[in-house]
């Protein structure tokens, strides 16, 4: 299926320029003095009387979220409920309860911590559990399990602020309770649980909302889909693939199963919600929106019970509105509009920023997202014969405002309010008068376990200071503050944009610019690139034409390295202005030569991008002369200098990044460089060669050696003129070149080398199983494996490991392999008829040593694909060998972790390390005593960043220091100190100027 028309704004305009459209619409249509008059009772009322239930609010302001016992009070929260295990549980309790001082007080933070809990546990539970004793008092102390199941037994009862029921039975039974008091109540049922990883994950999801629907059908009859109960669902957990790059899929595997809700809530004349998700599907959920109103036109015409959630901290989401209300028109439809402030911010601002993206996708000032959402509401407000609008806020100025601006158009409405948030403010709005709007009630379902990332998020947005939440509970802020006009924009964004994340000014870089395949404003350049794209055949050059260009590099090296530093830093950074210029042109060459997928070619433009502005800031950070100090009468100078010709070898897994890395820093640092590329990819080699020459490195600084590693680089290794090598590559070779030096005469040659290795995950029984298979994915199958970081060995705690075995299982049979060149392909193909032949014998010899645990299906003809497949093995100590390519071996441990690095540490090399806890301290001591490059912590294991994460590894995976880090120019240079007895011509003039 075809990308959609570009439907809305460009999603990275700049936030004053947003602001202004915003604060246009709003011009004249509010009155805030009035909402303050209006709101400010309400404020008083709920301080004068709180609702009842306000355990988690005094919990928080107790342990704010940004203090490091509201950190460890969440920590608990979220992953507590799932450990398994006794003795894993102790160890997360202990390690978070004793992260802070709670109060300072003598008998120890964690006893009051608990204390407190336990507090909370018994209101909890008196109004939760009535007929039911009290769970025991922690301040007894009766030892370590009795805490913990103390502490499961709070955090399940905090939960349940935030958790209407553990099915939908018991849900609507406590909505019917609540009516009893609040007659003008209704609800809207949400199944708990994460995005969908599997497709089994999926039908579960899909059979819960089915179920939801019956119960809710056979419960209370209404007059309409607006004064029915309904229900919310989320799309990624009725597909594990719901993303722009899967768009065919999308509408021929997820549609129907919406289309099958949508009917049957039709038919009982209920109201279904899709509920909101990140920006990036945004266009793909307007799309699928579409393609359900043609279906409802056709058979439920008269059904006005079919909506969607819109997110006003999305710069796109007044245009969002009004493509809800085109729809609707087309099609002869009225919808229902949930508007929210939005849930998932955080994620929004660090994907912008790890992707060097243009700009934010959402407003990065609270009070932004404020403004509007007033204005969303407004345009909602004026589209009320095609939309009914539904208002999810609990900030009572915003209500205020809604119930003016709703008044002056006569439109029908209702407010909605999120189960345990806003019961205070609700009470006195629905008290408030007659014409008081009903209150919808977003109600979360689901047991202990599937609450756990929603508990979370409700603690982040209640524990954070900007929120309405928050500070309706201080009595310090006074309700002229609480109730301010948020109609005053800011002149900037909050946040510095992507592309000065690392500083702005003068000598500051900048971050490299990424591209949202998911906007195809953005991705077109990247397709046309790939479509016209094509290879030529790059001549071999021999060992004379190495001795050739040895000599002539040997003979321009005096020339280059008296070049000022300066200049040759500058030289550098207009390189990576002119690459990042010419992206979409290397990501076709990367994808035609490489075989490499439309991110991941991004991905290593970027990186090339970084290396050049990052060697270039480092030089001149490090590479100046250094004074020394010394006895008076004497001047001693450090400098530092090129060491001659350096042989820079690279391989074909990242023919562009490593290959410039390498070359960039070898030439900044005063050198010049003979470059060989991998045998496999040489065009995108001498594509940036010739950039190098373009923006003005001489033509005998820098030369392009093409040939096989038995001859030519055996040829630069051994050159006599050769003073220093730089290799990524493998093990193997690395060491023949290690001999091949040793055996030169003349001074020592110094080795740059980096390997790959063994590498692990480690993953405990605290882990969340979901973020793990996210991971592991991710790290052991991208690029088809074919990464030196690339994930080989999973340790899995054996408490957890069957349930993320299946899920990787099941995780592994929804990625795509196919032809690079396609944005639905997860893993394209491996890099030559060899290696295919190679690690195609290792998988057969695995076939018949291992368990098969799972292998993702291959129904394209593309050349060279290999499946992703996954085995199980008995012991660490059974991986021998690195296989370079997308398989995964696993094993499960229990017992002592210790013993788990001790085993991993013996594999004998190792280049990156992933480990999985919530134990801080776990995770904290396994970095300590692992041998390993670099460890990565709740993450994936692929991606290093430049000058963020520097790469590489000692020992077997490499000789260090680390690419892209502070300390890896220095190897490329050679020392001189000077020093001048500045006293020899008659005497220290400058000490006897000094004489008094």
């Amino acid at each position: 299926m075809n990308p959609s028309p570009a439907r809305l704004p460009f999603p990275y305009r700049p936030e004053h320029e947003v602001l202004s459209q915003l604060l246009g619409a709003l011009q004249g249509k509010l009155d805030w003095p009035a909402v303050v008059a209006g709101a400010k009772p309400w404020v008083q009322a709920v301080r004068d009387k709180p609702a009842p239930f306000w355990a988690m609010e005094s919990l928080l302001r107790e342990y704010p979220i940004s203090s490091a016992e509201g950190l460890a009070l969440m920590r608990l929260a979220e992953a507590l409920l799932r450990v398994p295990d006794a003795e894993t549980a102790i160890a997360l309790t202990a390690d978070q309860l004793g992260r802070g001082d709670f109060d300072g007080a003598a008998e120890g933070s964690a006893h009051k911590m608990l204390a407190q809990i336990s507090a909370s546990a018994i209101s909890l539970s008196k109004k939760f559990l009535p007929d039911q004793d009290n769970p025991p008092g922690l301040m007894q102390r009766l030892g370590a399990r009795t805490v913990v199941a103390a502490t499961v037994r709070a955090i399940q009862l905090l939960g349940r602020q935030f958790v209407l029921g553990r099915t939908i039975q018991e849900a609507m039974a406590e909505a019917d309770s609540q009516r009893k008091a609040q007659a003008r109540l209704r609800f809207s049922y949400d199944m708990l649980g994460e995005g969908a990883r599997t497709e089994r994950d999926a039908e579960r999801y899909l059979a819960s909302y089915r179920n939801a629907i019956t119960a809710i059908a056979q419960g209370r009859v209404a007059s309409s889909p607006m004064a029915a109960d309904g229900i919310s669902i989320k799309l990624s957990a009725l597909f594990s693939r719901y993303e722009d790059a899967q768009r065919e899929r999308v509408f021929a595997e997820l549609l129907p199963r919406v289309q099958g809700l949508v009917d049957q809530a039709a038919q009982a004349n209920l109201n279904l919600t899709i509920d909101a998700e990140e920006s990036d599907r945004l266009e793909l959920s307007l799309d699928l929106f579409e393609a359900l109103a043609r279906h409802i036109a056709a058979k439920h015409p008269q059904w006005q019970g079919f909506g969607l959630a819109v997110q006003a901290y999305q710069t796109r989401a007044l245009a969002v509105v009004d493509e809800v209300a085109r729809i609707a028109q087309a099609h002869g439809l009225r919808f229902m509009v949930r508007l929210v402030k939005g849930a998932y911010w955080d994620g929004e601002v660090k994907r912008a920023q790890e992707g060097g993206l243009p700009g934010y996708p959402v407003f990065t000032h609270k009070h932004h997202t404020d403004i509007s959402y007033l204005a969303c509401a407004e345009r909602l407000i004026s589209h009320h014969a095609l939309i009914y609008p539904q208002f999810a806020t609990h900030n009572a100025g915003t209500i205020a405002a809604i119930l003016q601006l709703a008044r002056q158009q006569g439109a029908a409405f209702e407010m909605q309010r999120l189960h345990g948030m806003g019961d205070g403010v609700y009470r006195e709005v629905l008290a408030s008068g007659p014409d008081a709007p009903p209150v919808r009630v977003y109600a979360p379902v689901g047991e202990h376990r599937d609450l756990l990332a929603y508990l979370v998020r409700r603690l982040l947005e209640n524990g954070a200071n900007s929120s309405f939440v928050h500070q309706l509970a201080d009595e310090h802020v006074s309700a002229e503050q609480l109730l301010a006009s948020p109609l005053a924009p800011s002149s900037d964004e909050a946040l510095p944009l992507p592309q000065v994340l690392y500083g702005s000014g003068p000598g500051a870089r900048a971050n490299s610019v990424g591209v949202d395949l998911a906007c195809l404003a953005m991705r077109a350049p990247l397709d046309a690139a790939v479509a016209t794209t094509h290879l030529s055949t790059l001549s071999m050059h021999s060992a004379a034409d190495a001795d050739a260009a040895m000599q002539r590099l040997h003979a321009g090296f005096d020339a280059w390295s008296a070049r000022p530093l300066a200049e040759r830093a500058a030289l550098l950074r207009k390189a990576a202005d002119l690459l990042e210029a010419r992206l979409p042109a290397y990501c076709g060459l990367l994808v035609k030569e490489a075989h490499k997928t439309l991110g991941d070619t991004v991905a290593e433009v970027r990186e090339a991008v970084d290396f050049c502005r990052y060697y270039a800031d480092q030089a001149e950070a490090r590479l100046m002369d250094q004074p020394l100090p010394g006895p008076t009468g004497e001047s001693n100078l450090l400098r530092l200098h090129g060491r001659g010709v350096f042989v820079c070898i690279s391989p074909w897994n990242f023919p562009l990044a490593i290959f410039a890395g390498q070359v960039v820093a070898a030439l900044v640092a005063g050198n010049t460089v003979a470059a060989k590329p991998a045998e496999q990819t040489p065009l995108v080699a001498q594509h940036f060669v010739a950039l190098l020459h373009e923006v003005g490195v001489p033509q005998d600084a820098v030369a392009l050696l093409h040939g096989l590693g038995e001859t030519v680089g055996a040829a630069l290794v051994a050159h006599p003129l050769t003073a220093g090598v730089c290799f990524t590559g493998s093990t193997q070779v690395a060491r023949l070149i290690n001999r091949t030096l040793a055996a030169k005469d003349g001074p020592i040659v110094p080795l740059i080398a980096e390997t790959g290795g063994l590498n692990a995950m480690v993953v405990d029984s605290t882990a969340l199983p979901e973020q793990v298979v996210d991971a592991v994915v991710q790290s052991a199958f991208r690029s088809a494996g074919q990464r030196c970081s690339a994930l080989r060995l999973l340790c899995v705690h054996e408490g957890i490991a069957d349930g993320v075995i299946e899920m990787l299982r099941g995780a592994m049979a929804e990625l795509r392999v196919g032809d690079p060149a396609e944005l639905a392909t997860d893993v394209g193909p491996l890099i030559d008829d060899e290696a295919f032949t190679a690690i195609g014998a290792q998988v057969r010899r695995l076939r018949g040593e291992a368990k098969l645990l799972g292998e993702t299906p291959v129904r394209s003809s593309f050349p060279r694909l290999l499946a992703p497949i996954a085995f199980e093995i008995g012991r660490i100590a059974e991986l021998k060998t690195e296989i370079f390519g997308p398989v995964l071996h696993v094993v499960r441990w229990g017992g002592d972790v210790n013993e788990v690095v001790r085993q991993i540490n013996a594999l004998g090399y190792g280049l990156t390390l992933g480990v999985q806890t919530r134990i801080d301290s776990r995770a904290q001591r396994i970095a300590d005593t692992a041998r390993i490059g670099n460890v990565y912590v709740n993450r994936n294991m692929i991606g290093a960043v430049v000058g963020v994460q520097p790469f590489g590894g000692e020992g077997l995976s490499g000789t260090g220091p680390k690419a892209g880090g502070p300390h890896y120019l220095y190897r490329f240079c050679a020392e001189q100190t000077v020093t001048v007895n500045t006293a020899a011509a008659g005497g220290n003039a400058e000490l006897l100027a000094g004489l008094a």
